[in-house]
């Protein structure tokens, strides 16, 4: 598993506090305690954590559908085109942070050790500023931005996006960090002036600030309509995110910082109120479900309201979620006790909106290498006493789909084993009557994979090829008259699956009880894991397809292999921004790709259980048809 950090160029932006750390180290040493009482570089680095904490836990607020997403404001999601424009969104912190760090080291502020922790004439001193000097002049100053030359240089890159995160906060040019850094601080700079600052001022202030600024940008109703409605008076004290989402819909109207109080002169105000109240409208039933669970625990970090920067790549272990490990697995634990299937993402494709929904267990494995390199491999997901469970997990989703008029659910991974439900054969015999189509998509998996293989290939070595997957391989490749050897030691399996083919293709298909078999073999289908040792068997120039989970390392330097069947979404796919998995950006894993052509062809029939070869190509057929892609 690859190990990722923090991109090169954000990790160099953080090196500037160099200085910065090596002040409050030189203090603590000369001290010989941290200088929590003294140092104001110290107070500016916890200040540096709390700020961007600010806006990564509205970030992760706004993102967790499960909760908020009957009260989103707008209900377009936020794509890769734009999580990659906002993706230096933190420039604004850094910069004020290296601006405060000059002013402290040049004496501008008094020393901590003169300030007192409260002073409640200095908090009173920065609202009156705040009211009377920052709100007008943020007003103005915004006013002016929305002019022609200087909207066109200096902010039409803010407005570049309708859906906001709290993240576009920070996603702002170097002239207005710089508007919002005068009027942030000029509250505070007028109680300092006047002998009442303190260090709570500091800290309130701004954390107040930041807080406000993300609960605006963070695109989820927190207000609602019944409080402005009682206490008619907050429509001029305080702004929504409905009210921002009209500012950055339309450009000509709610210019304030957080007060309305400065837009409403000389117009009414009630627009603008109605604006605040609109969240809880923006509920869609989705046309088409993805029912995912989680890999492991490390994954679970993956999750597109956890960090976006990670999120929007493929899958790796980043260093830096490490010490969040604990975190992790104490979510894990609570939702093993006391969670239901909740939803994670979703996209738009041609008007139809597509979810992905998430049951709460973990298919995670214990893994362990044993007599050179064997790997024993043990699924946590098929615990004995879990399997019950899990499959009415699955089953009250389907249930939950079929009530909320979803027409097609896809089962993804482990929810669609075999030994767990038959391949979704369970669901669909306990409910003849589902309304809503469940989907293995397995179907378009097998297509994938035999379309991989080059024409002229004569004979391939499959294993795992008495699975769901293994058997329609083997069934469709005997029919082109490609000799298929069969790797299983139960000759009665083998027997079954030989006589599903038609008499004068079953010569074709051989079974094999050795990986020796396959030596001169250079076509390798690997639907069980390969160690080390196994994979020697394979002559030069070997390719290895495989769909096979986890995928096979790929010990051998002189073949290549193949990575798990996928494809790529159409182009005119809306609003995705979230990798699935070790995917690539766009990229689905072929199951969930199945699902979506069942449900654009508008097929009536539940593709569970056994894979019906004479199906394969008429789905791989229909998947290019609708724009999807070999990845």
């Amino acid at each position: 598993m690859a190990l990722v950090v923090v991109p090169p160029g954000q990790m160099l932006l953080y090196l500037l506090y160099g200085p910065v750390v090596g002040k409050v180290v030189q203090e603590w040493r000369e001290q010989g305690r941290l200088p929590l009482g003294t140092s104001w570089c110290l107070h500016l680095i916890l200040l540096l954590a709390l700020r961007s904490l600010t806006y990564q836990l509205w970030f992760s607020y706004g993102n967790m559908l499960f909760f908020t997403r009957r009260r989103r404001v707008v209900d377009d999601g936020v794509d890769f085109r734009q999580i990659d424009t906002e993706w230096d969104w933190d420039n604004m912190v850094i910069m004020q942070t290296l601006i405060a760090a000059v002013l402290v080291t040049s004496r501008v502020f008094p020393a901590t050790s003169d300030l007192s922790a409260w002073d409640l004439r200095g908090w009173a001193i920065a609202v009156v500023l705040h009211v009377a000097v920052s709100e007008p002049a943020f007003y103005w100053a915004h006013r002016a931005l929305h002019l022609g030359p200087l909207f066109s240089r200096y902010h039409s890159l803010h407005h570049s996006f309708q859906a906001t995160q709290a993240l576009t906060a920070g996603f702002v040019t170097p002239l207005e960090s710089l508007i919002l850094t005068l009027v942030a601080w000029a509250p505070l700079a007028g109680a300092f002036m006047a002998g009442h600052g303190s260090v709570s001022l500091v800290y309130g202030h701004i954390l107040l600030f930041d807080y406000l600024r993300s609960m605006g940008y963070s695109n989820v109703e927190v207000i609602s309509h019944k409080t402005f409605q009682d206490f008619p008076f907050l429509r001029y004290l305080i702004y929504t995110p409905s009210y921002l989402s009209l500012h950055h819909r339309e450009k000509d109207s709610n210019f304030c910082l957080f007060m309305p109080l400065f837009d409403a002169p000389g117009r009414d105000p009630q627009p603008q109120v109605l604006a605040a109240s609109e969240g809880g409208k923006n509920h869609r039933v989705p046309d088409f479900v993805f029912l995912v669970h989680v890999v492991d625990v490390v994954s679970s970090m993956h999750v597109p309201f956890a960090f976006r920067a990670c999120s929007s790549l493929p899958f790796a272990t980043h260093l830096v979620l490490l010490p969040l490990w604990p975190i992790a697995f104490g979510f894990m634990l609570l939702q093993w006790f006391c969670s239901k299937t909740f939803t994670v993402s979703f996209y738009k494709l041609r008007g139809f909106l597509h979810q992905t929904w998430s049951v709460p267990r973990y298919g995670f494995q214990v893994t362990r290498f044993i007599q050179a390199s064997r790997l024993i491999s043990i699924e946590l997901y098929f615990i004995p006493s879990a399997k019950k469970g899990i499959n009415e997990m699955i089953e009250l989703a389907i249930l939950r789909a079929d009530k909320m008029g979803v027409k097609v659910l896809s089962l993804a991974a482990l929810n669609k084993n075999e030994a767990l439900n038959g391949g979704g054969t369970l669901f669909v015999r306990k409910h003849p009557d589902l309304r809503v189509r469940v989907v293995h998509g397995n179907t378009l998996t097998a297509a994938v994979i035999l379309n991989e293989i080059p024409g002229d290939v004569a004979e391939v070595f499959l294993t795992g090829a008495t699975s769901k997957l293994g058997r329609a391989i083997a069934l469709y490749l005997c029919r082109k008259k490609i000799r298929v050897l069969m790797l299983t030691l139960s000759t009665e399996r083998f027997m079954n699956i030989q006589r599903e083919a038609p008499a004068e293709f079953q010569q074709y298909l051989v079974q094999v009880t050795k990986y020796q078999a396959a030596q001169n073999c250079k076509t390798w289908i690997v639907g069980k894991w390969l160690s080390p040792r196994e994979q020697r068997w394979a002559p030069a120039g070997t390719h290895f397809h495989q769909f096979v989970v986890p995928p096979i390392i790929g010990f051998r330097r002189d073949c290549t292999y193949g990575k798990l069947a996928a494809m790529r979404l159409p182009e005119d796919v809306e609003g995705l921004g979230t990798c699935e998995y070790t995917m690539g950006r766009g990229v689905v894993h072929a199951c969930h790709a199945g699902g979506v052509v069942h449900f654009l062809e508008g097929w009536d029939h539940h593709e569970v259980g056994a894979i019906d070869v004479d199906r394969i190509d008429a789905v791989w057929n229909a998947a290019l048809r609708h724009g999807l892609t070999p990845a």
